[in-house]
Parts: structure tokens; sequence; C-alpha cells
């Protein structure tokens, strides 16, 4: 048997190699855990875990929310909704300076409120609002920027499978980590809104002239915002009442998208072809979650089995330093680690080490530190070479290259830390919201 230290230390360029190689995530993370408890204990013990990890880390009720919260995103995106807060975005912030972007900030956020997926998110407004947005003489850049930025919205403001994630990894209730993604979603909007009125200011070639349009075409714009209205209240509305349980309302809520899928099926040119790629497309994805929750799973076991949550733990309780900044440097590694692993995987390798020494040894909320854990994951998506709402973009738009989306991100990552320091100065914004459910 090897020293648990040195195995883990080892453990870690292991992982880098494999990911630089090219290796998926998850086997990746998974295979160094499997040899990882290999070297520190045996193989008995750790065939046994391999065989019964994977049901003991997915057989979880509360897990049922993912495929349910997916399948209405793709539902919801099939009626056309993201299209429809797009055009009310449109109308309403037009005359605004980068009124069209502030209109894709808005459609964005819309849209993540009735899907809960960033990339669901990315890949309808990418393709309602860029084409637009370039006809108006936007930058290619920022347009690309603004509408992969968007999307991150998606895995904060609720419903969020990410917000649930956490909820189930932490043993956090996961209709308040929904709730508390509120407050901090509307404040990220604010941001984007601002960062981006202030940008349109500064580099004027960046963004066309604003457009006036009248009071009647704003109201009569409303009419499309009925669906989204009915879906939002239906899933939050639903929960903050105290009427669905998070697994309830994600059910009521696919079926509510579905019957919109329905009543606007004039808009599908195959209705059972699309109905299908919804149900594969939501196959796609939940299996993708629940093999990363066993390969990251296998590795946060190692660490455990390692003991280094408890050495972290006695490490941290002698640092000379109060406990906000402790925090602080806790969601700094966010940062390197969002540009290397995708959001499951990094919330299951940090958490078990962060969350028992920042909410058990320390004191803090799990609802604070949930937000802020999440709102760094959204830096990942569109920072390289992990950021998977750029390449989604990259697929919508293939004439801009891929270097120029990063690029048109990178104001947008700025905003992010903005808001993400806000809410860490600010920590009532999180989880006052959740306090006052039924």
């Amino acid at each position: 048997m090897i020293d648990p230290i040195i195995a883990v230390l080892i453990s870690i360029p292991i992982v880098l190699i494999l990911l630089t190689l090219g290796i998926p995530v998850f086997v990746s993370l998974g295979l160094t855990g499997f040899m990882g408890c290999v070297a520190i204990s045996s193989w008995d013990m750790a065939l046994v875990q391999l065989k019964v990890f994977p049901y003991v880390q997915s057989a979880s009720y509360l897990l049922v929310v993912v495929p349910l919260f997916v399948i209405m995103g793709h539902f919801a995106f099939k009626a056309g909704i993201g299209r429809d807060v797009y055009l009310i975005g449109r109308s309403w912030f037009s005359r605004f300076p980068a009124g069209l972007g502030v209109a894709t900030i808005i459609g964005s956020a819309g849209f993540a409120a009735c899907s809960g997926s960033s990339v669901a998110t990315a890949a309808t407004m990418g393709a309602v609002a860029i084409p637009e947005m370039r006809d108006q003489g936007y930058d290619p850049k920022l347009a690309c920027g603004i509408v992969a930025a968007g999307g991150v919205l998606g895995i904060l403001i609720p419903p969020s499978v990410i917000l649930v994630f956490y909820g189930v990894i932490t043993d956090t209730s996961v209709g308040s980590m929904l709730i508390a993604g509120i407050i901090p979603g509307l404040i990220s909007v604010l941001i984007y809104i601002l960062g981006l009125m202030v940008l349109s200011k500064l580099e004027p070639s960046l963004t066309p002239e604003p457009v006036s349009v009248t009071w009647k075409d704003r109201f009569y714009s409303l009419r499309h915002g009925l669906g989204a209205f009915i879906l939002f209240l239906v899933v939050v509305g639903g929960i903050y009442i105290g009427w669905f349980t998070p697994t309830e309302a994600a059910a009521v809520g696919a079926f509510v998208a579905f019957i919109a899928m329905i009543i606007r099926r004039r808009l599908l040119e195959n209705f059972w072809h699309e109905l299908l790629e919804c149900f594969s497309a939501t196959l796609r994805t939940s299996c993708m979650v629940f093999i990363v929750i066993v390969g990251a799973g296998l590795y946060s076991f190692f660490l455990t089995l390692a003991q280094v949550p408890q050495m972290i733990s006695t490490w941290v309780a002698t640092l000379p330093m109060p406990p906000s900044v402790v925090v602080g440097l806790f969601l700094l590694l966010y940062i390197p680690l969002g540009m290397l692993l995708d959001s499951f995987s990094l919330l299951l390798v940090t958490l078990p080490i962060m969350f028992p020494v920042v909410v058990d040894q320390m004191g803090f909320s799990p609802l604070w530190f949930g937000i802020l854990s999440t709102k760094l994951c959204e830096v990942g998506l569109i920072t390289p070479p992990v950021g998977l709402n750029v390449y989604v973009l990259a697929g919508v738009v293939p004439d801009v290259p891929l270097s120029d989306i990063f690029k048109g991100c990178s104001w947008f990552v700025i905003f992010e830390l903005v808001t993400t320091l806000i809410l860490f100065l600010f920590p009532i914004l999180s989880y006052w919201l959740p306090l006052t459910m039924k």
C-alpha cells in the first residue's frame, strides 16, 4: 500500500494528463479514483466499490428531477418559448444602448427560467438572436459572447439542474436551493445588462444605435409571454408556496411544457420526429449526468478514503486568517478547475472536501456556498478549454472562429466575477428568500 498523501499527490497530475490526452472526464476521474483505492487499500475493496458505487450514487429519488427538468427544457424549446421571450425583450429594450443585446440577455434569462439548461438556452438564443444582432450591426464576437454568457444563467435561475445536483450531494434542501437562485439570478441579469450598456458606451463600434419601438408594439408583444409565465409560475411558484416537492414540480413542469409543445405544434415541420428528438436528447443528457456522477464520485470516494477532507479541515483550523478569507480562497480554486472539468464533475470532486469545512466547521450557510459554487461553475462554461456553451455556439454559427467567441465572452467573465463578489460580500441575498418559504 502507498501512503494516502502520496497517492493523492500522484493522482492529480494523472487526472490532468488524461484530460489533456482527450480522455472523457468521467473515465479520467473514475479510473484514477479506482486505482487510488487500490493503491491505499486493496483490489478487493476497490472492486466492491466499483460494483456497488453506480447504484448507490444514482439510486436517489431526488435525482429523478434531472431527466424531468431536462425534458421540460426540450419541450419548452420545441414550443418556441425561448423565441417568445426574446421577442418581448426586443420590443421593450431596443430603445436602450445595446438594446438588442439587452433583449437577448432578458430572453436568455426567461428561457433559462423555463428550461434549467445552459446548453439549451445557448442553442436556442444562438439560433434566434445572433442572426438578427449581426444584421443590425453588432460585432460578431460580442453577439456570440452575449448569447454564450446569457446561456450560463440557465444553471443559476431556477429550475436549475446544477442547484438540484448540489442539494442532492450535500444533503441540502433542494427546494430551498432552487428558490435561493432567484435573487442571485436577477442580480446576474442586472449586472450583465449594466455591463453591456457601459461597454456599448466605451466601445461604440461594437453595437449599433438604439431603435425606437412604439408603445403599442411593446404591449402587443406581451402576448408572447404567456407560456413562459405559466411554466415559471407552476414550477418555481409551486415549490415556493409548498404545493409541490421539487420532483413533483419537475414532473408538472414537463407536462405543462409538453402541452405547450402540442398547442404550438404548427411551428414544427414533423411533430412526431421532434417529439422523438426530445426524448433521445433527454436520454443522452441524463446518461451523461449519471455517468459523471459515477466517475467523479469514485474519485471523490478515493479522496475521502485518503482522509483529505479531514486533513484539510484540521489544516484550515490552524490558519491565521478569517474564515471568510478561507472561503474566498476555496472559491478561487473553482476558476482554474472549471476550465478543465464540467460543472457536475467539478462539484463532485470539490464539495466533499470544501463543504464540511465551510458549512460544518465554519458555520456558513449551505445555500450561500451553493450559490457561490454555482456562479463559479458558470465561468467554466464560457472559458477555454472546456467552455461547453462556446462549443455549442460554434455549431450554431460556424462562420465565427472559436477563438473569437471566447474573446467575446471575456467581458462577461468580468461581469460574472463582479456578481460573485457582490454575492460573497452580502450573503443574505442568497438565503433570505428561502427563509420566507412556507
